[in-house]
């Protein structure tokens, strides 16, 4: 069943003991003497030895995905310490649903594509506010976000509906250009150039009827018929 906002976890009592304290400064690589030893603590002003930050963090992050169960991926742990966790003490842990949005599905099932495999199931992100308590005060605040898988049909938040009372959208109807005329045409230019001008002195602009004076055949001799009178410009 899908997370929802508003859900309580249910508490999670720890006893706070000495060797919790000391096996999770070790675990976590933190030596500081004030996690394991009670004498050198007691000269820097603690009654005791008292938890690191780092163990309280693994049990805030252990409370939430142990209530969501294996298929959960720790994703986000944020938190701020207040009063000691030391010896012979218990926290308790309690944790409340803040949020739950869509996890990145998307990009999921693009990258299952791409590798030719099955596409990954739907989730959701959770994130949770977790207080813990012992007795002296407030140990630990913080928020702890996880991702779920859920079903297709769980993936579909209820924020995503459109309500009664939300306005449908309506689509603008794209406007259409006017018809053009079944009488009206359209020029269309001729794919033949315009005739180009020839100037009269241009010899190509001579009818081939009429030949170039250059080369035009020279007249005839002029003939003297016999005993006939001689052309007057050679009598004598």
């Amino acid at each position: 069943m899908k997370p929802q906002a508003g859900d309580v976890l249910p508490p999670l009592e720890i006893p706070v003991t000495r060797t919790l304290i000391v096996a999770g400064a070790i675990a976590s690589r933190d030596y500081q003497d004030v996690h394991h030893d009670a004498e050198l603590a007691r000269e820097k002003g603690s009654p005791d030895i008292f938890m690191n930050i780092l163990t309280t963090n693994g049990l805030v992050g252990r409370y939430v995905t142990d209530h969501f169960g294996p298929t959960a991926t720790l994703r986000k742990v944020a938190i701020r310490l207040g009063a000691p966790n030391y010896p012979g003490d218990t926290m308790v842990l309690s944790g409340t649903v803040e949020e739950v949005t869509h996890g990145d599905t998307a990009a999921a099932a693009a990258a299952a594509a791409a590798a030719g495999a099955a596409p990954a199931p739907a989730t959701v992100k959770v994130r949770v506010r977790v207080v813990g308590v012992n007795g002296i005060g407030r140990h630990v605040t913080g928020t702890v976000t996880v991702t779920v898988p859920v079903t297709a049909s769980d993936a579909i938040s209820a924020t995503d509906a459109v309500s009664a009372t939300d306005p449908v959208p309506v689509p603008t109807p794209t406007p259409t250009p006017p018809p053009v005329p079944a009488s009206a045409s359209v020029p269309v230019p001729t794919s033949d150039p315009a005739p180009i001008p020839v100037l009269a002195s241009d010899p190509a602009s001579v009818p081939a009827t009429a030949p170039h004076p250059a080369s035009a055949p020279p007249p005839p001799p002029e003939t003297v018929r016999k005993g006939g009178p001689a052309p007057e410009g050679n009598r004598s």
